[in-house]
């Protein structure tokens, strides 16, 4: 009887404790492996390291902004979502008007002092939807120049010199092409995620997407036919080559291709892919009018489990992801910037010996919103205008006026009414 009350209370005692060590699972889906893969496993492990109880499980990776918001609609019919997912900022506001993404809003009231962890009122109030806030920005990207200073001194340029505007990027680009047969002169990166960079041209002039009201097209006035006529002219004069993005990647970190216009989201891989085959500058994207702007890529995190538990250490994951140490990775192993206050702060010695990670810090005070289309048929939209913006680039057309009216029309039938 003794042994059996012993082994009896020995079993007891076991049991408490794997309840008293029990985990949460949190699973967790994101984007662009490549580029992230490193960031988010150095964070599981050092947010493990401080939260024992909660284990972070990455379930799945998406290919791209557009793919991580159709799985999630997919998994959202079957009741198969992730815990978390980290979305494309232009992308939280389909998950809100659809009833997925969970408000986050009475977390932050319950932290004492969110503030002081960096989570300041501008990137709190960009998750901002219908009230409440559903998504804290992750990392945060704007559009800047990469140029092949080996190049560009060829052509007869210094740092000094480089272009400012894009009649000077055009000439500059011109003059680097004659540099011989297998060099180009330039690559604007148009196919990129959610037409994020005919946003900037048409933004970068004071424009805007849809009017106020959101009924109707804007990108067709001035500004729009401004950007669409700048691409134009960067394929017809610039000699922009009719290239895959993933083959003029290519061509610019082998030394071919004279500057680079994308996400400051690509610095570390171009960096890594470089090595020391050729000097590389960045610069801040060109010809920004007083006023003007320029939209913040990158991607954000929402909740979207609605167990209640989980709920709690799913926040957990997303403060300390989004909080100065995770934020911290994020800029240290990507060419994206913190959203986190603190962790900028934290970051100044890392800047000072990394001048290129610095050039969209300082173009900071222009970020505007990266525009989603309202209604059901916000990808279509995309869509519209990537297939406008292609007809240009592969030459099938050199009418830039004629392609923007034939956009803005579609545009226009889809936009709901």
């Amino acid at each position: 009887m003794k042994r059996f009350v012993l082994i009896a209370a020995c079993l007891v005692t076991c049991l408490l404790a794997q309840n008293a060590f029990a985990k949460t699972t949190i699973t967790l889906e994101y984007p662009y492996a490549f580029m992230f893969s490193e960031v988010h496993n150095r964070i599981i492990e050092a947010f493990e390291a401080k939260n024992p109880d909660i284990h972070v499980e990455i379930r799945s990776t998406y290919d791209s902004y557009e793919d991580a918001t159709q799985n999630v609609l997919r998994q959202a019919m079957t009741g198969n979502t992730p815990d978390i997912t980290f979305q494309g900022l232009n992308r939280f506001r389909i998950f809100v008007d659809r009833g997925i993404a969970q408000p986050l809003g009475r977390f932050i009231k319950q932290e004492k002092d969110i503030s002081a962890e960096g989570f300041h009122e501008g990137m709190i109030n960009s998750g901002r939807f219908k009230n409440d806030i559903y998504a804290l920005p992750f990392a945060i990207s704007l559009p800047i120049a990469y140029y092949n200073m080996d190049l560009a001194r060829k052509a007869g340029y210094t740092e000094e010199t480089l272009p400012k505007t894009w009649d000077e990027v055009i000439a500059y680009a011109a003059k680097v092409d004659a540099l011989g047969d297998e060099v180009d002169g330039m690559f604007f990166d148009y196919g990129i995620t959610g037409n994020w960079l005919f946003q900037a041209l048409v933004f970068s002039q004071g424009g805007a997407m849809l009017t106020p009201d959101e009924k109707k097209v804007a990108f067709d006035g001035p500004e729009g036919k401004w950007a669409m006529n700048t691409f134009r002219d960067m394929i017809t004069k610039g000699k922009q080559p009719n290239s895959s993005r993933k083959a003029s990647k290519t061509n610019f970190v082998t030394g071919k291709t004279g500057c680079y216009f994308t996400s400051t989201s690509t610095l570390a891989a171009f960096n890594k892919s470089i090595g020391g085959l050729f000097e590389l500058k960045t610069v801040p994207f060109p010809s920004v009018k007083p006023g003007g702007t320029l939209p913040a890529g990158g991607n954000g995190v929402l909740m979207l489990t609605k167990d209640k538990e989980k709920q709690e250490a799913a926040w957990r994951v997303i403060k300390f992801w989004c909080g100065p140490e995770g934020a911290e990775i994020v800029a240290r192993y990507t060419g994206y910037m913190p959203a986190n206050q603190l962790a900028v702060k934290n970051l100044k010695e890392f800047y000072e010996k990394n001048p290129n990670n610095l050039t969209a810090v300082k173009s900071l005070p222009l970020m505007t919103g990266w525009y989603a289309f309202p209604g059901a048929n916000g990808l279509k939209i995309t869509d519209v205008i990537y297939e406008g913006m292609e007809s240009l680039a592969t030459g099938k057309t050199t009418d830039a006026d004629g392609v923007l009216k034939d956009v803005a029309h579609k545009v226009q039938a889809l936009l709901p009414r």
